[in-house]
């Protein structure tokens, strides 16, 4: 079984444009990635091999604004939604102590 680890770094990001640069560079999506999370969906549902176990690590959401934790959520359910389809594909959440 090949183990994959990926980190996300959303630290001190401001714009939901910088997020979905991090998700289209950290997850090799393809150029017509639509920066959506319709878009997200697609491209990350059946991305993974059968023979693979995935670790993605988000970090830094706890530095965000108020605004930009909000449009994650968004994000973290297709995450969950991902994971609910393909269990070998976790997604922790990793919140850094300063």
């Amino acid at each position: 079984m090949k183990e994959i680890k990926i980190t996300l770094d959303f630290t001190n990001m401001e714009y939901p444009a910088q997020l979905h640069r991090e998700l289209k560079i950290k997850f090799e999506l393809p150029d017509y990635y639509g920066e959506n999370w319709d878009a997200l969906w697609d491209c990350l549902d059946g991305w993974y091999e059968d023979d693979e176990n995935v670790t993605v690590e988000i970090k830094g959401l706890e530095t965000v604004s108020d605004d930009m934790r909000q449009y994650a959520q968004t994000m973290l359910k297709v995450f969950d939604d991902v994971h609910s389809n393909s269990p070998n594909v976790i997604f922790k959440i990793i919140i850094t102590e300063e």
